[in-house]
């Protein structure tokens, strides 16, 4: 082990800061630029994205009408659901990218869970917007046009009920990272399971903080949104004992390999 900190040491002693820097302008480029292409390819598309935004309010029809206010506003409309699902679809891209900017700073063994960690960041992203797709954004419609009276026209404007049905999507898919997030930093040693155990009451009101300001503001939006982020958090306890049990078993390894030398 020791010998690994050595090597990394001088690799790392090898860039300077200025160095680092430039190595993360490129790595942030490469973000921005797949960014970009995959928003141009999504504008090609968007007229089909828009109709899959829609199709959770298809079935309230009857009880709103969605309407386009501006003359440009299907055109402001297709280039914002372009650039979303160019950030969307760049999620692998851009986990990659911050995985191979820390790399050289981790020791050998602790590398091998890089494509891993790509792959789970994009598996719990696409949970959290199938989440949000499925579940909280048809309830949250459903209860929030029900208020009122059968006097009153709901309306809706494309441009707020797109930015509604994107935040919470958005949202969702970033939330649910979490347990990615307490594996990474258990691994860093800024955290541990029962460090997250001992706080969890803090936890709670933490969460229901996070999901009001990451949702629209509405109760049900709020509520909904809190009710994944508690159950994620017990399982981000979980994801932090595993991540800290693997260091103790590797030097249990190293022990038996050095006395059987």
């Amino acid at each position: 082990m020791e010998e690994e900190k050595k090597e990394n040491l001088e690799k790392n002693s090898e860039m300077g800061f200025l160095d680092h820097l430039e190595e993360m302008r490129w790595r942030i480029m490469k973000c921005l630029i797949t960014i970009v292409l995959f928003a141009i390819g999504s504008f090609i598309y968007s007229d089909f994205f828009i109709e899959m935004l829609l199709l959770p309010a298809k079935t309230l029809m009857g009880d709103m009408t969605i309407q386009v206010l501006k003359v440009q506003g299907l055109l402001f409309l297709k280039f914002k659901v372009a650039f979303v699902m160019g950030l969307a679809l760049s999620i692998p891209v851009i986990a990659y990218q911050f995985w191979a900017f820390v790399a050289p700073g981790l020791f050998p063994n602790e590398r091998k869970w890089g494509p891993a960690l790509v792959i789970s960041v994009t598996f719990f992203f696409l949970v959290g917007i199938s989440f949000a797709y499925f579940i909280i954004i048809p309830f949250a419609l459903k209860f929030l046009i029900a208020i009122g009276t059968e006097n009153i026209q709901k309306n809706i404007s494309i441009e707020y009920y797109t930015k509604f049905v994107i935040q919470l999507i958005m949202a969702s898919g970033i939330v649910f990272q979490m347990p990615i997030l307490s594996f990474m930093l258990t691994k860093m040693g800024l955290v541990s399971h029962t460090f997250l155990r001992k706080y969890w009451r803090f936890a709670v009101l933490i969460s229901m903080i996070l999901a009001a300001f990451i949702t629209p503001p509405d109760p049900i939006s709020m509520i909904m949104m809190g009710i994944p982020l508690l159950f994620l958090y017990e399982i981000s306890i979980y994801v932090s004992k595993v991540a800290a049990s693997k260091p103790e078993e590797d030097g249990k390894n190293n022990k038996v390999g050095k006395e059987k030398k």
